[in-house]
Protein backbone atom coordinates (compact mmCIF):
# COMPACT_ATOMS: atom_id res chain seq x y z
CA UNK A 1 0.00 0.00 0.00
CA UNK A 2 1.03 3.44 -0.65
CA UNK A 3 3.14 5.37 2.20
CA UNK A 4 3.69 8.68 3.20
CA UNK A 5 5.75 10.50 1.18
CA UNK A 6 6.58 7.86 -1.25
CA UNK A 7 6.69 9.24 -4.34
CA UNK A 8 7.10 6.11 -6.61
CA UNK A 9 4.80 3.41 -7.77
CA UNK A 10 3.55 0.53 -4.76
CA UNK A 11 5.79 -2.58 -4.94
CA UNK A 12 4.53 -5.57 -7.36
CA UNK A 13 3.50 -8.31 -6.14
CA UNK A 14 2.57 -9.77 -9.23
CA UNK A 15 4.66 -10.09 -12.71
CA UNK A 16 2.49 -7.84 -15.11
CA UNK A 17 2.98 -5.09 -12.52
CA UNK A 18 6.96 -5.61 -12.60
CA UNK A 19 6.25 -4.93 -16.47
CA UNK A 20 4.67 -2.28 -15.97
CA UNK A 21 6.86 -0.36 -13.65
CA UNK A 22 9.85 -1.38 -16.25
CA UNK A 23 7.87 0.25 -19.12
CA UNK A 24 7.38 3.31 -16.62
CA UNK A 25 10.86 3.78 -16.18
CA UNK A 26 11.84 2.91 -19.78
CA UNK A 27 9.73 5.45 -20.94
CA UNK A 28 10.63 8.14 -17.81
CA UNK A 29 14.41 8.10 -19.29
CA UNK A 30 12.79 8.84 -22.77
CA UNK A 31 11.39 11.57 -21.94
CA UNK A 32 14.08 12.59 -19.58
CA UNK A 33 15.97 12.82 -22.54
CA UNK A 34 13.75 14.20 -24.89
CA UNK A 35 13.76 17.58 -22.26
CA UNK A 36 17.18 17.87 -21.67
CA UNK A 37 17.75 18.03 -25.23
CA UNK A 38 15.29 20.51 -25.96
CA UNK A 39 15.65 22.98 -22.78
CA UNK A 40 19.63 22.74 -23.88
CA UNK A 41 18.57 23.77 -27.97
CA UNK A 42 16.04 26.49 -26.33
CA UNK A 43 19.39 27.76 -24.17
CA UNK A 44 21.47 27.77 -26.94
CA UNK A 45 18.74 29.33 -29.14
CA UNK A 46 18.52 32.37 -26.49
CA UNK A 47 21.70 33.11 -25.74
CA UNK A 48 23.52 33.02 -29.26
CA UNK A 49 24.31 35.69 -31.73
CA UNK A 50 24.12 33.70 -34.70
CA UNK A 51 22.65 35.17 -37.84
CA UNK A 52 21.89 34.48 -41.71
CA UNK A 53 19.51 36.54 -43.48
CA UNK A 54 19.46 34.48 -46.62
CA UNK A 55 18.13 31.23 -45.13
CA UNK A 56 15.21 30.14 -46.78
CA UNK A 57 14.31 26.26 -46.12
CA UNK A 58 16.46 23.37 -44.04
CA UNK A 59 15.38 20.28 -46.14
CA UNK A 60 17.97 18.18 -44.36
CA UNK A 61 17.32 19.01 -40.64
CA UNK A 62 14.15 19.04 -41.16
CA UNK A 63 14.38 15.42 -42.35
CA UNK A 64 16.41 14.76 -39.53
CA UNK A 65 13.92 16.32 -36.71
CA UNK A 66 10.98 14.28 -38.43
CA UNK A 67 12.51 11.05 -38.27
CA UNK A 68 14.23 11.12 -34.96
CA UNK A 69 10.94 11.30 -33.41
CA UNK A 70 9.31 8.83 -35.18
CA UNK A 71 12.40 6.18 -34.15
CA UNK A 72 11.68 7.54 -30.53
CA UNK A 73 8.14 6.33 -30.58
CA UNK A 74 8.87 3.42 -32.34
CA UNK A 75 11.08 2.71 -28.65
CA UNK A 76 7.95 4.03 -26.76
CA UNK A 77 5.34 2.22 -28.97
CA UNK A 78 6.97 -1.79 -29.05
CA UNK A 79 7.31 -2.26 -25.46
CA UNK A 80 3.78 -0.53 -24.89
CA UNK A 81 2.16 -3.06 -27.51
CA UNK A 82 3.93 -6.11 -26.39
CA UNK A 83 2.55 -5.18 -22.57
CA UNK A 84 -0.75 -4.41 -23.83
CA UNK A 85 -1.11 -8.38 -25.16
CA UNK A 86 0.64 -9.38 -21.78
CA UNK A 87 -2.20 -7.59 -20.04
CA UNK A 88 -5.14 -9.70 -22.03
CA UNK A 89 -3.28 -12.82 -22.06
CA UNK A 90 -5.45 -15.45 -19.71
CA UNK A 91 -3.19 -18.68 -18.73
CA UNK A 92 -5.53 -21.59 -17.63
CA UNK A 93 -6.97 -19.88 -14.25
CA UNK A 94 -7.20 -22.39 -11.40
CA UNK A 95 -9.53 -19.93 -9.81
CA UNK A 96 -12.18 -17.76 -11.07
CA UNK A 97 -13.76 -14.79 -8.56
CA UNK A 98 -16.80 -12.80 -9.41
CA UNK A 99 -17.01 -9.65 -8.38
CA UNK A 100 -20.24 -7.25 -8.85
CA UNK A 101 -19.81 -3.48 -7.73
CA UNK A 102 -22.94 -1.80 -6.06
CA UNK A 103 -23.43 1.67 -4.91
CA UNK A 104 -21.46 1.44 -2.45
CA UNK A 105 -19.73 -2.11 -1.64
CA UNK A 106 -18.77 -5.01 -3.38
CA UNK A 107 -19.70 -8.14 -3.69
CA UNK A 108 -17.73 -11.63 -4.34
CA UNK A 109 -18.58 -15.47 -5.54
CA UNK A 110 -16.05 -18.00 -5.91
CA UNK A 111 -17.78 -19.63 -9.10
CA UNK A 112 -15.57 -23.00 -8.64
CA UNK A 113 -16.92 -23.37 -4.85
CA UNK A 114 -20.55 -24.06 -3.72
CA UNK A 115 -22.47 -21.16 -1.52
CA UNK A 116 -19.29 -18.90 -0.86
CA UNK A 117 -20.30 -15.57 -1.85
CA UNK A 118 -20.21 -12.55 0.61
CA UNK A 119 -20.46 -8.79 0.51
CA UNK A 120 -17.88 -6.74 1.34
CA UNK A 121 -18.11 -3.29 3.32
CA UNK A 122 -15.51 -0.85 4.47
CA UNK A 123 -14.85 -1.13 7.95
CA UNK A 124 -17.25 1.95 9.70
CA UNK A 125 -15.00 4.53 11.74
CA UNK A 126 -16.52 3.66 15.06
CA UNK A 127 -15.31 0.20 14.29
CA UNK A 128 -11.93 0.18 13.29
CA UNK A 129 -8.85 -1.83 15.87
CA UNK A 130 -5.78 -0.65 16.00
CA UNK A 131 -4.82 -3.93 13.08
CA UNK A 132 -7.16 -1.80 10.57
CA UNK A 133 -6.67 0.62 8.03
CA UNK A 134 -8.91 3.55 7.80
CA UNK A 135 -11.00 4.06 4.72
CA UNK A 136 -8.98 1.06 3.75
CA UNK A 137 -10.11 -2.09 5.27
CA UNK A 138 -12.66 -3.71 4.54
CA UNK A 139 -15.08 -6.90 7.09
CA UNK A 140 -14.64 -9.45 4.56
CA UNK A 141 -11.54 -9.88 2.52
CA UNK A 142 -11.03 -11.77 -0.41
CA UNK A 143 -8.46 -14.73 0.27
CA UNK A 144 -6.62 -15.80 -2.81
CA UNK A 145 -3.84 -18.26 -3.12
CA UNK A 146 -0.81 -17.18 -3.96
CA UNK A 147 1.53 -18.81 -7.07
CA UNK A 148 -1.51 -19.34 -9.26
CA UNK A 149 -3.28 -18.07 -12.27
CA UNK A 150 -6.53 -16.10 -11.05
CA UNK A 151 -9.51 -14.78 -13.38
CA UNK A 152 -11.69 -12.43 -11.96
CA UNK A 153 -15.25 -11.50 -13.85
CA UNK A 154 -16.62 -8.16 -13.14
CA UNK A 155 -19.81 -6.45 -13.51
CA UNK A 156 -21.91 -4.00 -11.28
CA UNK A 157 -25.50 -3.72 -10.86
CA UNK A 158 -26.45 0.16 -10.99
CA UNK A 159 -23.66 2.62 -12.08
CA UNK A 160 -20.05 2.22 -13.65
CA UNK A 161 -17.52 1.15 -11.71
CA UNK A 162 -14.18 -0.16 -11.59
CA UNK A 163 -11.82 -2.64 -9.66
CA UNK A 164 -8.17 -1.86 -9.02
CA UNK A 165 -5.89 -2.91 -7.58
CA UNK A 166 -2.24 -0.77 -8.07
CA UNK A 167 0.05 -3.77 -6.55
CA UNK A 168 -1.39 -6.71 -8.68
CA UNK A 169 -1.45 -4.18 -12.08
CA UNK A 170 -5.52 -4.94 -12.13
CA UNK A 171 -8.25 -2.09 -13.13
CA UNK A 172 -11.26 -3.45 -14.80
CA UNK A 173 -14.40 -1.52 -15.36
CA UNK A 174 -17.77 -2.87 -14.05
CA UNK A 175 -20.35 -1.63 -16.18
CA UNK A 176 -23.84 -2.72 -15.79
CA UNK A 177 -24.73 -5.69 -18.35
CA UNK A 178 -21.65 -6.09 -19.12
CA UNK A 179 -19.12 -8.89 -17.83
CA UNK A 180 -15.23 -8.22 -17.87
CA UNK A 181 -12.90 -10.65 -17.21
CA UNK A 182 -8.76 -10.14 -16.60
CA UNK A 183 -6.23 -12.33 -14.90
CA UNK A 184 -3.55 -11.87 -12.54
CA UNK A 185 -0.52 -13.54 -10.82
CA UNK A 186 0.20 -13.41 -7.16
CA UNK A 187 3.48 -14.03 -6.60
CA UNK A 188 3.60 -13.48 -2.57
CA UNK A 189 1.54 -13.55 0.66
CA UNK A 190 0.29 -10.53 1.88
CA UNK A 191 -2.61 -8.07 2.21
CA UNK A 192 -3.12 -5.85 -0.85
CA UNK A 193 -5.40 -3.02 -1.06
CA UNK A 194 -6.86 -1.17 -3.95
CA UNK A 195 -10.53 0.66 -4.36
CA UNK A 196 -12.94 1.98 -7.00
CA UNK A 197 -11.27 3.96 -9.57
CA UNK A 198 -14.62 5.50 -11.56
CA UNK A 199 -16.56 8.16 -9.83
CA UNK A 200 -19.89 6.13 -9.04
CA UNK A 201 -21.70 8.49 -6.67
CA UNK A 202 -22.05 10.08 -3.36
CA UNK A 203 -19.43 7.21 -1.44
CA UNK A 204 -17.42 6.44 -4.48
CA UNK A 205 -14.69 7.17 -1.77
CA UNK A 206 -15.85 4.48 0.47
CA UNK A 207 -16.19 1.06 -1.19
CA UNK A 208 -12.46 -0.27 -0.37
CA UNK A 209 -11.19 -3.83 -2.05
CA UNK A 210 -8.83 -6.03 -0.14
CA UNK A 211 -6.91 -9.02 -1.21
CA UNK A 212 -5.66 -11.45 1.32
CA UNK A 213 -2.86 -13.55 -0.29
CA UNK A 214 -2.16 -17.52 1.47
CA UNK A 215 -0.52 -20.44 0.59
CA UNK A 216 -2.65 -23.34 -1.34
CA UNK A 217 -2.53 -25.55 1.37
CA UNK A 218 -3.99 -22.35 3.55
CA UNK A 219 -6.78 -21.77 1.16
CA UNK A 220 -8.18 -24.83 0.96
CA UNK A 221 -8.58 -24.92 5.11
CA UNK A 222 -10.34 -22.10 4.51
CA UNK A 223 -12.58 -22.95 1.61
CA UNK A 224 -13.67 -26.33 3.73
CA UNK A 225 -14.27 -24.19 6.44
CA UNK A 226 -16.15 -21.33 5.10
CA UNK A 227 -18.16 -24.32 3.35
Amino acid sequence: MPTWSNLNLQNSASPLMEQIIFFHDHTLIILMMITILVGYLMFILFFNKFINRFLLEGQMIELIWTIIPAITLIFIALPSLRLLYLLDELNNPLITLKSIGHQWYWSYEYSDFNNIEFDSYMIQYNKITPENFRLLDVDNRIILPMNNQIRIMVTATDVIHSWTIPSLGVKVDANPGRLNQTSFFINRPGIFFGQCSEICGANHSFMPIVIESISIKNFINWINNYS
